[in-house]
């Protein structure tokens, strides 16, 4: 999909990129990550109107490390680096970089020392503003054209500015919510010192949209996997608005689904949007093929193969089909991808993620490849799909299966089936539903003794876990109210049998991620 005004952002390794990404869309300006060493195939494709540079864990100094291309120093276009980005602008046009014996990590506060673009309506000379920085190496001398605007007890040239060539670094992570206005930074740099309009909207990105499926597609049918959660319902939508009834979903249910999923989606895609759909009943098919896996890995790929499988068959006995839509987002393809280009250090594969086996011969539609998750929850609202689907917390593909950790059957899915309904039953009556970013129950793999009406119980331990979030990338356990866990572990002994304990998950992402497996 082609954007006339585009924010490149070079990846250096940085554990926050996505947000940079996040902080210039919210700006209404369109932008997309390229790992560094693909970064001139994507400066060239995507004839960006500015780049930003990220930060990342290499040294600048240590040899081999990281490098922007020449072309992007060379083309004339604002630049803004961040952390490393800063670092590695000043060390290739000429400045000095140092090891430092000590480093700046978390709160730090910054003086301004000079007025520059970046400031403009924000802040003042003289004045003193809390930002968050995570840096052990520090510009020492800066490149020819460049002044110090800013300056903090761990790096004297905090940031630096070079207004003539429209270029700035600054040595902290204006990204992170932790810098109370580095948004408004990287809005200005974005809107002034680009001269972006910001004006990209949903509305606009939906039509766009519309157009590039219908040029795709052309007069060819379509699949698309729907599994009823937020992404390949409004994956849907779009793409029959695009293209009608050249499109068929197929609905697949493993057995893996939370209670009354399958009915509601059936009634809402059928019923209410009258949308070919085929509903598979796959349940003796998953739960054969979970037989005895434990390795979240070998589970997460069992699914992905298997919903492959039955798209393949659906679509033999569709005919015709020549292209298979997911509802992939742009964090999904972030997360499943190594930014080194190397041996992938993969969280977490994706079972949408990667493409399709070359028997199917079918071409993916991914239209919201490009989005981050609340991104979605717009689009849907612009695209009509009512309020209890629009809302509703992220699913994971591979559905229950990876919030049974262990052996999956169709005795823990029950239970946890109907302990999870209890728990968002709860949520919902206290009103707490729409704070919350995901909640949901995980069934351990571990039996307790308790004691229920005077006998031994030996059953099993569910968690809960509850987390706030913008995006999904950072995570942190949402506090209920002190009588509202008591009151659901309460619930959920009395009425799952298989239960005699409930504990609650209060780690945040990072360290752990948001789901279980």
């Amino acid at each position: 999909m082609e954007h006339p005004d585009t924010i490149l952002i070079v990846d250096f390794g940085s554990q926050v990129t996505q947000l940079i990404a996040r902080r210039v869309r919210e700006a209404g300006v369109y932008s997309e990550i390229a790992p560094f060493q693909s970064a001139q195939a994507a400066f060239e494709r995507l004839k960006p109107k500015g780049i930003i540079l990220s930060g990342g864990p290499a040294s600048v100094v240590d040899e081999g490390s990281p490098r922007c291309p020449a072309a992007i120093l060379e083309s004339g276009l604002p630049i803004f680096g961040i952390c490393y980005g800063q670092q590695l602008l000043n060390a290739q046009l000429g400045g000095r970089v140092e090891k430092g014996n000590s480093g700046e990590f978390g709160e730090a506060f910054l003086e301004v020392d000079d007025a520059c673009t970046l400031f403009d309506g924000l802040w003042q000379v003289g004045e003193r503003h809390q930002v968050w920085m995570s840096h052990g190496d520090h510009v020492a001398e800066l490149a020819p054209g460049f002044r110090p605007v800013a300056s903090s007890r761990g790096a004297p040239f905090a940031m630096m500015a070079d207004d003539a060539r429209r270029i700035y670094g600054m040595q902290f992570h204006p990204e992170v919510v932790h810098t109370p206005d580095g948004a408004k930074l990287i809005a200005n740099f974005v809107r002034h010192v680009c001269g972006l309009a910001g004006d990209w909207t949903m509305a606009e990105f939906r039509a766009a949209k519309i157009e590039e499926i219908r040029a795709q597609v052309g007069t060819d049918k379509v699949i698309c996997g729907l599994s009823g959660g937020v992404d390949s319902s409004v994956a849907a939508l779009l793409i029959h608005e695009a293209i009608g009834d050249q499109l068929t979903c197929v609905f697949v249910d493993g057995g893996i689904l939370r209670a009354g999923e399958a009915e509601q989606v059936v009634s809402l895609f059928r019923e209410h949007y009258h949308i070919p759909l085929v509903h598979v009943e796959a349940q003796d098919l998953f739960m054969d093929g979970l037989k005895g896996v434990t390795d979240p890995e070998a589970k997460r790929k069992f699914i992905g193969k298997t919903f492959i499988d039955v798209f393949e068959a659906e679509a033999n006995r569709i005919g015709g089909a020549r292209f298979l839509a997911q509802g992939t987002l742009y964090p999904d393809v972030i997360e499943s991808v190594s930014f080194t280009g190397g041996p992938s250090v993969t969280i977490k594969s994706h079972h949408n993620v990667g493409g399709l086996p070359e028997r199917m011969n079918m071409a993916l539609v991914e239209p919201l490849r490009e989005l981050f998750k609340d991104e979605v929850r717009v689009l849907g609202r612009e695209l009509g799909l009512p309020d209890v689907f629009v809302g509703r917390h992220p699913f994971p593909g591979p559905g229950l299966a990876i919030r049974i950790p262990g052996e999956v059957t169709r005795e823990r899915c029950d239970i946890l089936r109907k302990a999870d309904a209890i728990y968002l039953e709860e949520i919902r009556a206290a009103g707490l539903y729409d704070a919350i970013w995901q909640a949901f129950a995980v069934l351990l793999p571990v039996r307790t003794v308790g004691v229920m009406g005077d006998a031994r119980t030996y059953d099993h331990v569910l968690a809960l876990r509850a987390v706030t979030s913008t995006d999904g990338m950072t995570a942190q356990a949402f506090q209920f109210p002190g009588d509202f866990l008591p009151r659901v572990s309460t619930r959920i002994i009395n009425e799952v049998k298989g239960v005699n304990r409930v504990v609650y998950d209060y780690t945040s992402k990072p360290p752990g991620t948001i789901e279980w497996e």
